[in-house]
């Protein structure tokens, strides 16, 4: 029987742009795979349990999962009573929740703790390393929150796997983190600080597959799990060094200077002034660059380095 002998798991927030990919990677593993969803009215078969700005997509996404055999569960992880029967279907639970919703995982720790059946629980990170950085405002409040959910975790005793991936390539890379182009520059750059601090990247299919061999591997429990893929481990002035062979061509830099950059920060507005202090914190103060503790973390790539991952070189090859 398909998935016999693997853990269930639970995806909250699996229709978004990291748990859509932890969903597949589950099916792709041969875990039996859960899916919380709001409830909205309609026709099940026609999978109108959500809303959203682009509802078609949602629900091809959501028909897409239902054909793949992942379990479709009603509910809202805001409601106590529907979570904790959602929790007592499965093994291990996966929160992708976005930065506005962080705080509201304490809700899910109390219906693991009723539950009482949960061997791990993932909480919505999948950035930086909450407990290792020197973000600016407002990201600095963020990763805060996330450190105390942690904090909520540990004292609660809830079993949990950690996962500090870094920078997804569809955030940081795609544009190299220029705010005015969702696509490589090919005549200028603006890069800030020096361009020569290590960043890690990873594609969000990546996460995925990571999350769930993590999700699968007892030596990952109560571990924060570190992707720092070797081919990916780069400075800003390297990625572009790839990309300017890639063209044919040197761009135009302009370097600014780490004290500029904080003020640019403090006179942006939302949103742009959170991505540029998550750039802060990846360019300029190295959130990315640290020693491991073996007591408490493992390196995902020495863990797993049979995953054919993708690398930032292919991943700009795209774009040419």
């Amino acid at each position: 029987m398909p998935g016999a002998g693997k853990d269930r798991i639970l995806v909250l927030g699996p229709t978004g742009a990291i748990g859509r990919h932890i969903v597949w990677a589950s099916l792709k593993a041969g875990n039996p795979t859960y899916a919380l969803v709001r409830n909205t009215p309609g026709d099940k078969n026609r999978v109108s349990l959500v809303k959203a700005a682009n509802p078609e997509t949602k629900e091809e996404l959501l028909q897409s999962f239902i054909n793949a055999g992942v379990n479709i569960i009603e509910g809202d992880m805001m409601d106590h009573d529907t979570l904790v029967r959602a929790i007592k279907q499965v093994d291990i639970v996966i929160c992708t929740a976005g930065r506005l919703l962080i705080e509201y995982q304490v809700k899910i720790i109390a219906a693991i703790k009723e539950a009482g059946n949960v061997k791990r629980f993932f909480p919505s990170e999948f950035g930086l390393d909450v407990d290792r950085h020197d973000a600016a405002e407002p990201v600095r409040a963020v990763f805060e929150e996330k450190a105390k959910i942690r904090r909520v975790i540990e004292a609660e005793g809830v079993p949990y796997t950690y996962l500090c991936c870094h920078a997804f390539t569809g955030y940081f890379l795609r544009n190299m983190s220029q705010l005015d182009t969702a696509d490589p520059p090919r005549d200028k750059v603006t890069i800030l600080g020096d361009g020569n601090v290590k960043g890690a990247y990873i594609t969000e299919a990546d996460v995925g597959t990571y999350t769930i061999k993590a999700a699968n591997d007892p030596r990952t429990l109560n571990k924060s799990v570190h992707i720092r893929l070797p081919a990916n481990y780069l400075t800003l002035n390297e990625v572009i060094s790839l990309w300017e062979k890639k063209i044919g061509k040197t761009l135009e830099k302009t370097y600014i200077p780490a004290d500029q950059v904080v003020k640019i920060i403090k006179g942006t507005p939302i949103p742009n002034n959170y991505l540029l202090a998550l750039f802060h914190s990846q360019q300029i103060t190295g959130d990315a660059v640290y020693e491991i503790d073996p007591a408490k973390d493992v390196e995902a790539y020495e863990l797993y380095p049979d995953v054919k991952y993708t690398t930032v070189d292919e991943y700009l090859n795209q774009f040419v």
